[in-house]
C-alpha cells in the first residue's frame, strides 16, 4: 500500500498547487505524511456530512474541491464547525487534500468534466493559461454541441444531466434561442463575462450569477445564460478525478480503493415556483 506521501505526490503531479490563484489555500490540510492508505473518497465540500460518510467507509483520505479554511484561522477547536471537521479526521487518521483553482485550469480539469457530463466537444481553454504552450490548460471551456438547440433544450439538458438540486436551471434570454457553441465554467462564473463575449459563443453555462452582473451582460450582447447550482457544476469533477487516481494506483500496483460521494452538498434544500403574473411587480 502507498504512503500518504506518495498518493499526495500523485495528486500534485496531476494538480500541481503553484498553478492555483494567489487568493487560494489548496493542499493538504491535514494528516500523517508515512500513513498508509487504502481507501479515497472525493467530494466538493468539505462538510460534516462529508466527513462522516469518509468515516463509515474507513477511508484514509478525503479529497476535496473546495478548500476548509480559505482566510486562514486562529483556532481549530471542536465547537466550531470546521474545529469540529479536523477533530473528525485527526481522530479517524483521515487525511484531507484539496484541490481547487489548480484542478480548476488542469487539463483535464473541472470545466472540461462539466463539459463531457453535458456531452459538448471542448474546443479550448475560455481563459487560457499563458504558461501552456499547448494552449489546453485555463480557466472554463469553449465548447460545440454536436447538432443545435434551443436555450430552453440546452436547459433541460443540464438538468437532467447534473445531479439533481433545488435551483434547477435557470435562464436569462430567449429559451427560442439555437445554440451551437457554449462557453461553461464549473463554480462561480460571472467574472468570465468579458472572455464570454469574446469567445463568441452563443451561450455560457456557469453558477452562482448574479443580478446586476446578469443584468448588463445581456445589456451587452444577446448571449444566453444558463445558471445552474455551484455544487453541480464541480461535482462531475470528482468522477473524472477519481478515475485519474484510479488509472495512477493501476499503474503502479497500488490498488486503492477510490470513491466519489454522491451526497448532496449543495445548501439550498427547496425550491418554490413563482405563480404570479410575470409581467409585473405585485400592486
Amino acid at each position: 500500500m502507498p504512503r500518504l506521501s506518495e498518493v499526495i505526490a500523485a495528486l500534485d503531479a496531476l494538480w500541481p498547487p503553484e498553478r492555483a490563484e494567489g487568493w487560494d489555500a489548496v493542499g493538504t490540510v491535514c494528516g500523517d505524511p508515512d500513513q498508509e492508505v487504502t481507501r479515497v473518497l472525493f467530494a466538493v465540500d468539505p462538510v460534516q456530512d462529508i466527513v462522516d460518510e469518509a468515516v463509515k467507509l474507513d477511508a484514509d483520505l478525503l479529497v476535496i474541491h473546495h478548500p476548509l479554511y480559505l482566510r486562514g484561522t486562529t483556532t481549530v477547536a471542536a465547537g466550531t464547525f470546521k474545529g469540529r471537521v479536523v477533530h473528525t479526521l485527526i481522530k479517524n487518521d483521515i487525511a484531507l487534500h484539496v484541490a481547487h483553482t489548480n484542478a480548476d485550469r488542469a487539463d483535464p480539469g473541472v470545466s472540461d468534466a462539466l463539459a463531457g457530463a453535458l456531452d459538448l466537444r471542448v474546443v479550448g481553454p475560455l481563459v487560457p493559461d499563458t504558461t501552456d504552450p499547448a494552449g489546453r490548460r485555463g480557466l472554463g471551456r469553449v465548447c460545440e454541441l454536436d447538432h443545435p438547440l434551443t436555450v430552453r433544450e440546452l436547459a433541460a439538458r443540464a438538468a437532467e444531466r447534473l445531479p439533481a438540486t433545488a435551483q434547477g436551471i435557470r435562464i436569462a434570454g430567449d429559451p427560442d434561442a439555437l445554440v451551437r457553441t457554449v462557453a461553461v465554467s464549473g463554480g462561480s462564473g460571472d467574472s468570465l463575462f468579458d472572455d464570454v463575449r469574446a469567445a463568441g459563443v452563443d451561450a455560457f453555462l456557469t453558477a452562482d450569477l448574479r443580478h446586476h452582473p446578469v443584468s448588463e451582460a445581456r445589456a451587452h450582447s444577446p448571449l444566453a445564460l444558463l445558471d445552474a447550482a455551484h455544487w453541480a457544476t464541480e461535482w462531475p469533477w470528482c468522477e473524472l478525478a477519481a478515475a485519474q487516481l484510479d488509472e495512477i494506483s493501476d499503474r503502479k500496483g497500488w490498488g486503492l480503493r477510490v470513491h466519489v460521494s454522491r451526497t448532496v452538498t449543495d445548501p439550498w434544500t427547496a425550491h418554490a415556483a413563482s405563480h404570479n403574473d410575470t409581467s409585473g411587480a405585485p400592486n
